[in-house]
């Protein structure tokens, strides 16, 4: 009798941030975002999103920018977007 193993793939998600943010360091919200979704690559390099990283933290995940005054703030709001 042949089996079939089924393989299930981790979630997919898109999570990109900018690595000239003023409002984050790319050395702290990284494991955070790893954590957030274990088995994702997070994205580093400029979104051309200027205006509003000028002012807030900001992470683009799945299609949504989510901004706030801290990266943990934006990485709490962003959690609401993590596909799981």
């Amino acid at each position: 009798m042949a089996t079939t193993n089924i393989e299930q793939s981790a979630p997919v998600n898109d999570i990109r941030i900018c690595d000239k943010c003023k409002h984050m360091r790319v050395k702290s919200i990284l494991p955070k975002l790893q954590k957030l979704s274990p088995g994702t690559e997070v994205k580093v390099a400029c979104k051309s999103y200027c205006g509003p990283c000028s002012r807030f933290a900001f992470i683009f995940i799945n299609g949504r920018y989510v901004t706030a005054p801290t990266e943990d703030e934006a990485i709490e709001k962003a959690r609401k977007y993590v596909k799981t």
